[in-house]
């Protein structure tokens, strides 16, 4: 849990650092995965028992904020990346 914890902001500041857009977007993408692995490690957690009920819901909804946040980052960075992309022009 601890690594995929550490994953998430580790890779969403190197896709600020990266420089580009779509570099950008790909660490996005990867700290989205790892929020994916700690939603898992948290229910598997609760599931065995390891983690109470009610802090299971606190991390679950936080780690979800999380994952809508990416989500909203990464459609803003891919929106602005399609502006730059010159249109065809047909005769």
């Amino acid at each position: 849990m601890r690594r995929s914890a550490v994953s998430i902001p580790s890779n969403i500041a190197e896709g600020e650092e990266s420089g580009s857009n779509p570099q950008a977007i790909r660490f996005f993408n990867i700290a989205k995965g790892s929020v994916a692995e700690l939603k898992i490690q948290i229910i598997i957690s609760h599931e065995i028992g390891y983690v109470q009920e009610s802090m299971f819901k606190e991390l679950y909804g936080e780690v979800c904020q999380i994952s809508t946040m990416l989500h909203k980052i990464i459609e803003h960075r891919k929106s602005h990346i399609s502006k730059l992309i010159p249109k065809p022009i047909y005769p």
